[in-house]
């Protein structure tokens, strides 16, 4: 019976910040679209001083749409290089 024992790195056995860099080094939209929705969670509290006679529900609809937008349009960005570096600028062999 042998004493050592291999250690394997799985999806599984890493944690979620590990998890998080090794994305982020894959794919560098994600930390674009994480940056620019906590720029909007950060924008909101600032903007709420000077809403007017906006209710807060709308307040807090707009400040949702944004931020959802904002990762929605980096995911997009993403796909689409992705896309542009398979299809159309193939490496020459």
């Amino acid at each position: 019976m042998s004493t050592s024992t291999e250690v394997s790195l799985s999806s599984y056995d890493e944690d979620q910040g590990s998890k998080l860099i090794r994305k982020a080094r894959e794919a560098l939209f994600v930390p674009i679209g994480m940056a620019g929705f906590a720029a909007i969670v950060g924008y909101g509290p600032y903007k709420l001083k000077s809403r007017g006679n906006t209710k807060m529900s709308v307040h807090s609809i707009h400040m949702r749409v944004a931020a959802q937008g904002l990762v929605v349009g980096a995911m997009m960005l993403g796909t689409g290089h992705s896309m542009y570096k398979e299809f159309w600028a193939k490496p020459e062999p």
